[in-house]
């Protein structure tokens, strides 16, 4: 079992496998599971993926009122112009956010690696899948891949925007997004793991401050964010750029934050755009509350 990224691209590269295999072998073994039956596993939450999106990209609203409809104006804006960012940028954002936007109307989502990060994932994927045009099987190794830098985060720092702050759910979706990328794309273990740290630590610090505490506000379009420098960072990675820092020392990083992130930014909704003006407001009308505008 490793149980970090330098033990995982190690292993992949001294016995000539991708990272998504010595994650399928790694599940065989904790689960005793046969192959088969940790594949189609793992092929039922690409179909609850790929329903999610298909629903929030028909328009869904959430309870609150705060969230839905993006992804449908998304996807809108992308048939009527030509994307300043590209087709396949917007087409990842438009999915991520559809897929938070479903979750955020009590729709079923695969949390990856939590319900607040749900669409950075897949979002990725089925923009990338266009592209690249990938079997089912390279989809279902993809999630395999993310899977693998998750695992790692999750042992060794937090995924949890309570525990560390937004940077550890939607930063590390983002860098599990990046990774399986750039595997997909035909890229070595170590490109991913470059992808992996050049995506997380550009979203260092990132704080989590939900208005009204609830996962709609930022939560949603940060997924869009995380997206996007997911697909960056992917080509970053495989056109050779490197990270200075290693993966791993920047998961470290990631974690050493998080334990001195203030509380109030820290999924509390005490701090951040959750206390705005307008953040205070929202939650009062959606709960009935005063509200106290000094």
């Amino acid at each position: 079992m490793f149980k970090n990224i330098a033990e995982l691209v190690e292993r992949a590269e001294s016995e000539s496998l991708s990272i998504s295999e010595i994650m399928i072998r790694q599940e065989m073994e904790v689960k005793q599971l046969t192959r088969e039956q940790i594949f189609r596993q793992m092929e039922r939450n690409l179909e609850v993926m790929e329903k999610a999106i298909e629903d929030g990209l028909k328009g869904v609203k959430s309870h609150s009122g705060l969230t839905g409809g993006d992804a449908v104006l998304i996807q809108n804006y992308m048939r009527e112009h030509e994307p300043l960012s590209g087709h396949l940028l917007m087409d990842a954002v438009s999915k991520a956010v559809a897929t938070n936007e479903v979750n955020a109307a009590m729709g079923t989502i695969c949390a990856t690696p939590t319900a607040g990060s749900a669409g950075c994932v897949p979002g990725t994927l089925f923009a990338v899948k266009d592209k690249l045009n990938p079997s089912r099987e390279q989809m279902v190794r993809y999630l395999f891949t993310s899977g693998a830098f998750g695992f790692v985060v999750a042992n060794n720092a937090s995924i949890s925007g309570a525990a560390g702050g937004c940077q550890a759910e939607v930063g590390s979706a983002a860098g599990m997004a990046a990774a399986a990328i750039v595997e997909m794309a035909g890229g070595t273990p170590q490109q991913s793991a470059e992808a992996m740290a050049i995506t997380l630590k550009n979203m260092l610090g990132l704080i989590c401050d939900p208005v009204a505490g609830l996962v709609e506000v930022p939560c949603v379009k940060r997924n869009a964010m995380g997206a996007s420098n997911a697909v960056v960072a992917a080509d970053m990675a495989l056109a050779g750029v490197t990270s200075r820092i290693p993966c791993d020392e920047v998961i470290d990083a990631m974690y050493k934050v998080g334990q001195r992130m203030p509380s109030a930014f820290r999924e509390t909704a005490q701090g951040g755009l959750a206390a705005t003006l307008t953040g205070r407001k929202l939650e009062a009308k959606i709960y009935g509350s005063p509200i106290d505008e000094e």
